[in-house]
């Protein structure tokens, strides 16, 4: 795949979280991040290494892994289990703690440019979230040299259809049920308003464009 480059190379463990456990509160608390962090997406990191051991795919990384198994039906669990371990990478190193989050002014102007303002950004990704029927995502890609707004079902990767996923928004229950119940909408409006590491998501766009 195309977006395969050197600073892409995760190891197989789950990474420490870049904040305390309860920085991103109350947008989401503490007791959701213990399982969702803690319990979810180590699980997905503890079942992709027992699919891989004794496999030519041992001692892999990550990202190779996801490239590999996105390709074989016959490796579906591999997939589904390493690229939820790899989009979760993703969501918990996007954030920010609660006062933290600033838009730079180079990623205001991308996004106008391409979406006609930041809070018609924020509406598109929201609407892209909350029309995603059940368990999936909502991600902001690179593809083609240009920011575009993609959904995924379940655990899917957007490297699964050619493109670079910067920003993603985890619309699995799991992710705000505990703060939020069934106010799906709520949750990411708040996300995007209050806690997004956006320095984080630039630095990610400009590899992509620039690769």
């Amino acid at each position: 795949m195309e977006h395969k480059k050197d600073w892409m190379k995760s190891p197989l463990e789950l990474p420490e979280l870049p904040y305390a456990k309860d920085a991103l509160a109350p947008v989401i608390s503490e007791q959701t991040i213990e399982y969702h962090y803690g319990k979810h997406h180590k699980a997905y990191f503890d079942t992709t290494k027992d699919l891989v051991k004794g496999t030519d795919l041992e001692g892999a990384s990550l990202e190779e892994i996801v490239d590999v198994s996105a390709k074989n039906p016959e490796l579906k669990k591999l997939y589904n289990n390493s690229a939820q371990a790899w989009n979760h990478n993703l969501y918990w190193k996007q954030f920010a703690p609660v006062g933290q989050s600033r838009i730079p002014v180079e990623l205001e102007e991308l996004l106008t440019q391409t979406f006609g303002s930041v809070e018609e950004f924020k509406k598109k990704m929201v609407d892209a979230g909350v029309n995603r029927f059940g368990s999936g995502w909502a991600w902001l890609v690179v593809d083609n040299g240009k920011l575009d707004i993609y959904s995924t079902p379940n655990g899917d990767n957007p490297w699964k259809d050619g493109k670079s996923p910067v920003f993603g928004l985890d619309v699995w229950e799991h992710a705000y049920y505990l703060d939020y119940q069934n106010l799906r909408k709520k949750h990411l409006e708040e996300v995007l308003d209050k806690i997004v590491n956006w320095d984080y998501v630039l630095e990610l766009i400009k590899r992509y464009l620039n690769q």
